[in-house]
């Protein structure tokens, strides 16, 4: 899985797993558009998901990124220009910690003894959403509709999801995690966290994509849903 592996969700869905952070990207494919689901940790990496997606299709695309975490958005310059939603608080998040969250992670790179990844995330160029999501709008793919919907806030103040209702398939960023459990930072709200989910499994998905994992079920994201209940407590 080093150089990323294609999961078919439904017809022209689809989540891309890569081994490095246990990462999950995502794509959906209209007839006129398609729409990358976050860009990956530098450009490098987004530049290997946009190879890949013109594998599957010459369209033009939109990205919406689904929070401000640094492993979402560093590889947007790949893909730009083009429009890029998200929630506005996640547009603000990328503008204010995007180099304290670069300097981080380069850091913890070279520490971990893979320099080439500390390279790659040094010289990545920040990019801004040029969109806003508000709380629930539609994108138009011709012939597919995407909701983008802000569940509240939970791993972070501007998580947003996608929503394909025609595929049952919802991608939920860092809202979920397959693999290990949700990481709750100083930027998380755990005592709203449960009621993003609710909502999240209001939409009645049969896939969850996680922003880390495997694709899972409605009866993990309950089952997470409720570890972070407790947890809270």
């Amino acid at each position: 899985m080093a150089d990323g592996r294609w999961i078919e969700l439904g017809e022209d869905v689809y989540a891309r797993r890569y081994a490095e952070l246990d990462q999950t990207l995502g794509l959906i494919v209209g007839t006129e558009r398609c729409l990358v689901v976050d860009t990956g940790r530098d450009e490098v990496h987004g530049a290997a998901f946009a190879a890949a997606i013109r594998e599957i299709t010459p369209l033009p695309w939109d990205v919406v990124i689904t929070h401000a975490h640094w492993d979402h958005f560093f590889g947007t310059a790949t893909f730009s220009p083009c429009q890029v939603w998200a929630h506005s608080r996640c547009r603000e998040a990328i503008r204010t910690d995007a180099e304290a969250q670069r300097a981080e992670w380069t850091r913890y790179y070279r520490e971990q003894g893979k320099p080439d990844l500390a390279a790659d995330l040094d010289v990545a160029r920040v990019v801004l959403p040029t969109a806003d999501v508000p709380d629930r709008m539609d994108v138009d793919l011709g012939g597919r509709t995407v909701v983008l919907c802000h569940p509240g806030r939970g791993h972070t103040a501007g998580d947003v999801v996608a929503h394909v209702p025609d595929a049952g398939v919802v991608f939920a960023g860092d809202l979920v995690e397959q693999g290990a459990p949700p990481s709750v930072g100083d930027d998380a709200y755990p005592a709203e966290w449960p009621r993003a989910l609710d909502a999240v499994l209001a939409l009645r998905p049969d896939v969850v994509v996680p922003g880390h994992g495997e694709p899972v079920d409605a009866a993990f994201v309950a089952r997470q849903r409720d570890e972070l209940i407790g947890g809270g407590r």
